[in-house]
């Protein structure tokens, strides 16, 4: 069902209308001035906008030139009995939709309302995607000045330019899928859509439908044919969040995808082209990860012509009081009051504090504090217990130990949460796991190097 508006000064031809528009379930507006009509008329009720041309008070191009120089882009539809190329051209240049001629059919004036209105309602999921990238682009900004975050910036604006595809390495809450849709937003493909896939969330079945599709009756459940992510982003930008989960056959099922820029539905023969630029992330050093025949060296390779490597928080602490100013000046904003402020005492407790869980803790911090704090300025004695806490960091401020991870990896979330909980005091953290100091050393130690390679062999192979 449409909303349509009528303007003819000839009653035969308004009710003619309005008799076919209702009978299609359609609602009719009508005027038979033109002034009338302009006084009140509320755009954003209308879908279309039908208009004659020969009116005595003000014609049909008269109208439509003035509802467009109001910033009114309803679709607009001319009728007349009097049709000229002259006028319809000029019709075209002012932004009228169509054009029609009378008489006209029953069937013509409803294919025309038809297509009408879904010109109209592309015009408005546009603007609906233009407002969410200016919300995105005002809530999430690449904040800091530091020597690190401007090298970042650099890698952006280079690895944007190009179609090749990207990995994204860091730490977990370092800012790897912002980074991602800031390399999409700054990039030519900047108007097609950006999906994203959290790899490590998905079965290896689930993953590779998801990734490709599949057909009706391909798996128990599949009662529909359905499109996968890579059908669904042609054009665009596919994020495969957290890839060093990829199952090894899925790996090879996007190696091929990656070099052929062809893949099938799952339960499916038919080849399917696809125009996809892929940006790939990971918290882990995929290189140890090939050593250990857990990801394919030739789909690594492959994901990582343009590397970008994101520095922990404690890599940048400089940019620290700029952050939590961002942070509460943003919970501010969304609460509707004035932002609050660290005192000198508490920005030096989150200066020194070495954030495992990076900057999506400090947000959190300071999320916590803007709600819980009852004066004008944030104190350090409301936020160090929070600094030190583990019980309440565990589920989003330090890697989480989830069922199906390597059990190293949960020994680390481990030794991580302790060390907070003891502020970074190497002896009483051995002491409570019940190991040697030597030995949390060696793979405090071990866990530092292998950050570091993965930050060279990121710069290695931007270099």
């Amino acid at each position: 069902m449409a909303r349509v508006c009528i303007i003819d000064d000839k009653d035969v031809m308004r009710d003619s209308l309005t008799d076919i528009l209702s009978g299609q379930d359609h609602e009719v507006t009508t005027y038979s001035d033109p002034q009338r009509a302009l006084a009140e008329l509320v755009p954003s009720r209308v879908d279309v906008i039908i208009s004659d041309l020969k009116m005595p008070e003000m014609d049909g191009i008269e109208l439509l030139r003035s509802l467009r120089s109001r910033g009114v882009d309803t679709p607009f539809v001319l009728m007349t009995a009097y049709a000229s190329v002259s006028t319809a051209v000029e019709a075209m240049k002012l932004g009228a939709f169509d054009y029609i001629q009378k008489p006209f059919e029953a069937d013509t004036i409803a294919l025309v309302i038809e297509r009408a209105v879904t010109l109209g309602r592309l015009r408005g999921e546009n603007e609906a995607l233009r407002a969410s990238l200016r919300d995105w682009a005002d809530n999430y900004e690449l904040v800091g000045m530091s020597r690190a975050m401007r090298q970042v910036r650099n890698q952006i604006d280079r690895v944007a330019k190009s179609q090749a595809t990207v990995l994204i390495q860091g730490e977990s809450g370092t800012g790897k899928e912002l980074v991602a849709r800031a390399i999409h937003a700054a990039s030519t493909r900047s108007t097609g859509p950006m999906l994203c896939v959290n790899c490590a969330a998905l079965s290896s079945n689930l993953l590779e439908s998801e990734l490709f599709g599949h057909e009706r009756g391909a798996f128990t459940g599949a009662d529909k044919m359905r499109k996968g992510r890579f059908e669904l982003a042609s054009g665009g930008t596919l994020l495969l969040d957290e890839i060093s989960e990829v199952s090894l056959p899925v790996q090879a099922k996007l190696l091929r995808v990656l070099q052929e820029r062809e893949f099938e539905r799952v339960g499916s023969s038919a080849t399917i082209k696809t125009d996809v630029r892929v940006i790939a992330t990971t918290n882990r050093d995929l290189s140890d990860w090939v050593a250990r025949r857990r990801f394919r060296e030739d789909l690594f390779f492959r994901i990582s012509v343009l590397p970008v490597a994101l520095p922990s928080l404690r890599d940048r602490r400089e940019d620290i009081p700029e952050l939590a100013d961002y942070f509460l000046r943003k919970i501010a904003q969304r609460e509707g009051r004035e932002p609050k402020q660290f005192t000198a005492r508490a920005m030096s407790l989150t200066e020194n504090y070495h954030w495992p869980g990076n900057v999506r803790e400090l947000e959190n911090v300071c999320e916590r504090a803007a709600v819980l704090c009852q004066d004008e300025k944030i104190d350090g004695s409301l936020i160090e217990p929070w600094l030190s806490s583990p019980d309440v960091q565990a589920e989003t401020l330090v890697r989480p130990a989830r069922p199906g991870h390597l059990m190293e990896d949960m020994e680390r979330a481990l030794i991580e949460q302790t060390l907070v909980k003891f502020n970074g005091h190497r002896e009483k953290t051995a002491k409570a796991l019940g190991i040697g100091v030597r030995t949390l050393g060696m793979k405090l130690k071990r866990w530092r190097e292998e950050a570091a390679a993965m930050q060279q062999q990121s710069q290695r192979l931007a270099g």
